[in-house]
């Protein structure tokens, strides 16, 4: 139970997330849409590993890394505005 219920958190934050930026309420750099993909991610990923679906772990596990290149373009985009670090 523990498992589905972390899963579902997971899916929701990643599905939220898609949502928000395709609604235009965010852009791709804002700090929301970049936490929500990586957190939700990650967390699925964890199922993954715990379910031992090797598809899945290689797919969630690549989502998060590609949100962490995004938090890296993020940081250096506002340092290169003079603005606060993803704030």
């Amino acid at each position: 139970m523990v498992i589905q219920t972390i899963s579902v958190i997971g899916a929701c934050m990643v599905l939220a997330a898609y949502g928000l930026i395709q609604s235009g309420i965010w852009r791709e750099l804002d700090a929301g849409y970049l936490a929500l993909n990586v957190i939700g991610s990650l967390l699925l990923g964890v199922v993954a590993v715990v379910e031992r679906q090797v598809g899945f772990v290689l797919l969630e596990f690549a989502w998060a890394g590609l949100a962490l290149l995004g938090v890296a373009r993020a940081v250096k985009a506002r340092r290169q505005a003079g603005t606060a670090p993803l704030g």
